[in-house]
């Protein structure tokens, strides 16, 4: 698949705002600092299109943005991030929870894993979340050029057990530097689009 437009069209935080052409959606969802703006910037070949932060907890709308005019990335708030009021954190679940939930052109999750760690206790409440819903995911371990080749496997592994990956869900490795990943990512796309 070639990325010839991508526009970020909505920044969302209730049902009424999000848009009404029916196009497909594919959301981007992980723990704060995991690398979705990198990750959205290197499937667009955009440099600096989603912003990216050294400051975590700094997305606090869902975003879509619309690319080819045939589908949307939709990028949702960072979880797990402790600098965000507790109130906040809250708002945030019930508004990604609200998206999941009732978003009939929902059609994949990508689920964004640091690669370099083991599952984080939400990494691993989002993706059984998910499941209940019977949502298909894909897991991408993000900063893979971070870890040592011979490491790969074993952490590869490590990632798998903690989540128990439900049979037709995939993994894919992911690297915003090397474009690792990036090709299967759009495949993926095009595929359920």
């Amino acid at each position: 698949m070639k990325i010839n437009s991508v526009d970020l069209t909505v920044s969302a935080v209730r049902r009424s705002q999000y848009p009404t052409d029916k196009k497909p959606e594919y959301l981007l969802i992980g723990r704060s600092n995991v690398g979705k703006s990198s990750f959205i910037n290197t499937l667009v070949n955009r440099k600096n299109y989603a912003r990216t932060s050294s400051r975590p907890g700094k997305t606090q709308t869902i975003n879509f943005y619309k690319v080819n005019d045939e589908f949307y990335l939709v990028d949702a708030p960072g979880y797990g991030y402790a600098g965000v009021s507790k109130a906040k954190r809250k708002k945030f679940g019930l508004m990604i929870e609200d998206y999941i939930v009732h978003r009939k052109n929902l059609k994949q999750v990508f689920l964004l894993i640091d690669f370099r760690h083991k599952p984080t206790n939400n990494d691993i409440l989002m993706y059984n979340y998910l499941k209940y819903y019977k949502i298909p995911v894909t897991i991408v371990a993000t900063k893979c050029d971070k870890v040592g080749i011979t490491s790969h496997q074993k952490q590869r592994n490590t990632i798998l057990n903690e989540l128990d990956l439900v049979v037709g869900d995939d993994f894919i490795m992911f690297s915003s530097v090397s474009k690792t990943g990036k090709e299967e990512v759009l495949h993926k796309i095009a595929v359920t689009s």
